[in-house]
């Protein structure tokens, strides 16, 4: 192809005129959701979720009066050298004090007590006597559990709600698969992939809910301008109307996704690697998986989900029908 067929087609691409089929490929997308949707499960059937101890309960260090420099690798460190793993470690107080949970640790002033307030006072300069130790329950990581869930279905109500007053019941049967869709997939990656999940993934999980419906919504509304002249006069089936609309919203959809990634990914570095605060870590690793998730669902989901729905309302049915017989059979 020459330079200039390429460029002419990267132009058409930008000014939302691609003709890439979508539709046509649906079953190629089933296909591909269902392979990862059936990774998920099983990844979290055999491995399992990681849970923070804000869910399973630990032992909280607050350091204070800290006289060495160190960072939040350090503190991890020095409990992996006494064989305690899973360590959430934080550097708080500009550096003079840190925040370090760890699993269980037994009584208070036991053996592996007092080594780990030893190690801890040795990294960070601190006096022993400075740091606080305190037994965690899982109490308040239920708390923010069952909030969610209850928030959850809540959202999820009031989408279907919304999209069935605003545009028709297909679309928020299409929007809620969708949904569900993007809570499994991005909760199967935490599974296969390790990552503990904490208050803050909880949080961020509803956030990234929100993005992945402002995405379809966009996409569905589209939908609805190319779709609303369907009829007798219209040459074109209801999938190739809905694969032109989103064809016309595809830069707008991916401009969007990569403008919000960059920001979640840089605070993902830099407040994993350079601040040493793992809060906004489990934040920003939520949010950076259900952002890609939500993204692919959008384009690669919802809408050939709502064409397979509406291809079986009568009058969609009946309008495909006359087209197939006016090509002699073909769509």
């Amino acid at each position: 192809m020459s330079a200039q067929g390429k460029d002419t087609a990267l132009r058409r691409f930008l000014n939302g005129e691609g003709d890439y089929a979508f539709i046509s490929r649906s079953r190629t997308w089933l296909i591909v959701s269902l392979a990862i949707i059936a990774l998920a499960g099983a990844a979290l059937l055999v491995r399992g979720l990681d849970f923070a101890i804000d869910f399973t309960g630990g032992t909280s260090f607050l350091v204070a009066g800290a006289t060495e420099e160190f960072t939040s690798a350090d503190l991890r460190e020095a409990m992996t050298d006494l064989g305690i793993t899973d360590v959430t470690a934080q550097v708080v107080e500009e550096g003079q004090g840190a925040l370090v949970s760890t699993p269980e640790l037994g009584e208070v002033g036991g053996e592996a007590d007092r080594a780990a307030t030893a190690a801890l006072a040795e990294v960070t300069g601190a006096d022993p006597v400075d740091i606080d130790r305190q037994a965690v329950g899982p109490r308040w990581g239920q708390q923010v559990t069952d909030q969610a869930l209850l928030a959850l279905v809540v959202f999820l109500g009031l989408v279907v709600v919304y999209i069935t007053l605003r545009f028709e019941w297909r679309m928020a049967v299409a929007a809620l698969v969708t949904l569900l869709h993007d809570v499994v997939v991005t909760i199967g990656v935490y599974a296969l992939v390790g990552f503990e999940v904490s208050p803050a993934s909880v949080i961020a999980l509803l956030t990234i809910l929100g993005y992945s419906l402002y995405d379809t919504v966009v996409v569905f509304d589209r939908v609805t301008e190319e779709t609303g002249a369907l009829g007798a006069s219209e040459n074109r089936t209801y999938g190739e109307l809905a694969n032109g609309a989103l064809n016309a919203v595809l830069v707008r959809s991916l401009s969007t996704s990569v403008t919000s990634l960059l920001p979640v990914g840089a605070l993902l570095v830099i407040g994993a690697q350079l601040l040493g605060a793992d809060t906004l870590a489990d934040l920003a690793l939520a949010l950076f998986i259900g952002m890609g998730v939500g993204t692919y669902s959008s384009i690669f989901v919802a809408t050939p989900l709502l064409v397979w729905l509406k291809g079986r309302d009568p009058e969609v049915a009946e309008h495909t029908e006359r087209l197939l017989a006016r090509r002699g059979g073909s769509v």
